[in-house]
């Protein structure tokens, strides 16, 4: 009997581990959606609406070797993708304020490397600005540690002075095969 309840208990704690993880996943937005990214040196100066926050999405990618090119990282707020970045880029956008839960995720063909997803959640004040890095580290042999952090508005912006900035527009897979 103790077996059986100890099964039960353990297949409970899964369910809820799985259950966890949807929530958390569901700041994404759908999988079929891809971005076709450009970059630029510089970008306007955005500034926050009054009755709005204003998020800035930095992506930072530090690699020992060169194979892979810039990959592309979609960001997803509130289940909906709001754009992406490529290589060292930013873009921002608004949001109303509130609790707000922010998704970053590698947009790759290769499915060992689209499974890198960070997330963040945050309570946006209207009139305020919000910096966020997206950062992919190469370890070794293309093994790669993928995080999305807040940093404070001096670092943010020093990482958006030092980023090219990003404009993306709905793609499609079949139209961009070589997107890392």
């Amino acid at each position: 009997m103790g077996m059986v309840l100890a099964m039960v208990c353990l297949a409970s704690a899964a369910a809820e581990d799985r259950a966890a993880v949807t929530r958390a996943l569901s700041a994404c937005g759908p999988d079929e959606v891809r971005f076709e990214v450009q970059t630029r040196a510089t970008g306007p100066v955005a500034r926050p609406e009054a009755d709005k926050a204003l998020v800035y999405v930095i992506e930072v990618f530090n690699k020992t070797s060169n194979e892979l090119g810039e990959p592309t990282v979609r960001v997803g707020l509130d289940g909906a993708w709001v754009g992406a970045t490529k290589g060292d880029s930013y873009f921002s956008f608004s949001v109303t304020a509130g609790e707000h839960h922010l998704c970053t995720e590698w947009q790759s063909q290769f499915k060992r490397l689209s499974r890198n997803v960070a997330l963040a959640n945050f309570a946006a004040e209207a009139g305020k600005t919000y910096y966020f890095r997206a950062r992919i580290t190469e370890q070794t042999n293309l093994a790669f540690t993928f995080d999305l952090d807040p940093v404070n508005e001096d670092e943010g912006k020093l990482l958006v002075a030092s980023s090219a900035f990003s404009t993306h527009k709905p793609g499609n897979r079949r139209k961009n095969p070589k997107v890392p």
